[in-house]
């Protein structure tokens, strides 16, 4: 028996990336909606019934009245939108920080900055290393497909945007995501970045571990990482120290999830660093994966690792 699957919002640029992850499993069958009836309210709520599982590639505000469209017990739903990141009743979608998303009927899909943010900084809370009440800052810069369609036409009509610094309000929707699945008594900094690149991401969280309370030693940070992510297959943490991370221009898709620590000299300053695809485990990856444990798939099914 297979496993009927809805994308609602499947010509944007996530949802495009999921569907050619799902195309051809003998497992699902996908329901898809013509040009004509897929923006139409009624062709939508009869595809959304119909579905076992049903992933939103929305706006927030398209993707909270998707989930009103549904009238039935039994339709489960993946979020690829923000707008239930930290709403109850919602399952968080990152299985490798111990969330259970296999019997959830609601997951939020995480967001492609947090990502990164609490693969290095959630198991060093929940380890005691990093104080829940420490200020915390998070340097970020991403391809520029993460800004969707808008954006993606911004860059490739303006050969001069070379790179892009925002987020100056200090209020980006992924601050709360951060904050509450980190455990975190305050909200962190966030600098968020693009570069004139598609695709890619690196995250990166300082640590003054000279000043934080119990000086926390750089082999305490990197193996309580280690016993987090241990024997993942989507999740890398590397004890190499590279002299540099970068984003190329033209990368290809990946649903990996890599992460380091750099350290001084003298052990009392580190740089976290997480690097990812925005549009892989920072979306439709993350999203697949999902899939695959809520209907019992081998959850590396269409990955690419």
């Amino acid at each position: 028996m297979t496993v009927s699957v809805f994308i609602d919002g499947a010509v944007g640029t996530t949802g495009l990336e999921i569907r050619d992850r799902l195309v051809g499993r003998a497992d699902l069958t996908l329901i898809t909606l013509d040009e004509a009836r897929r923006k139409d309210s009624a062709a939508r709520r009869d595809a959304l019934n119909d579905a076992d599982i049903a992933i939103l590639c929305l706006p927030d505000d398209a993707a909270v009245e998707a989930v009103a469209l549904i009238d039935n017990p039994h339709t489960r739903v993946i979020d690829a939108s923000s707008a239930h990141r930290v709403a109850d009743g919602w399952t968080y979608g990152f299985p490798e920080l111990g969330h259970d998303v296999a019997g959830a009927l609601r997951v939020s899909n995480p967001g492609c900055y947090p990502t990164g943010f609490l693969a290095l900084v959630a198991p060093l809370v929940r380890a005691g290393l990093i104080p829940a009440a420490w200020p915390l800052t998070v340097n970020a810069v991403s391809g520029y497909s993460g800004g969707g369609k808008a954006l993606i036409e911004r860059v490739e009509r303006d050969a001069t945007l070379g790179f892009r610094d925002y987020g100056f309000s200090l209020a980006h929707k992924h601050v709360p995501e951060m904050q509450r699945h980190a455990g975190l008594a305050h909200p962190p900094v966030f600098a968020p970045m693009v570069a004139r690149a598609f695709r890619g991401m690196i995250v990166e969280v300082p640590l003054p571990l000279g000043a934080m309370p119990g000086k926390p030693s750089p082999q305490a940070i990197l193996g309580a990482i280690e016993v987090a992510f241990a024997g993942c297959a989507v999740v890398s943490v590397h004890r190499d120290r590279p002299d540099e991370l970068l984003i190329a221009v033209d990368a290809a898709p990946t649903d990996r999830l890599d992460l380091y620590v750099f350290t001084n000299e003298a052990g009392d300053q580190a740089r976290l660093v997480a690097t990812l695809d925005n549009l892989g485990k920072g979306a439709s990856g993350a999203a697949v994966q999902n899939l695959n444990i809520m209907a019992g798939a081998d959850p590396l099914t269409g990955l690419v690792l």
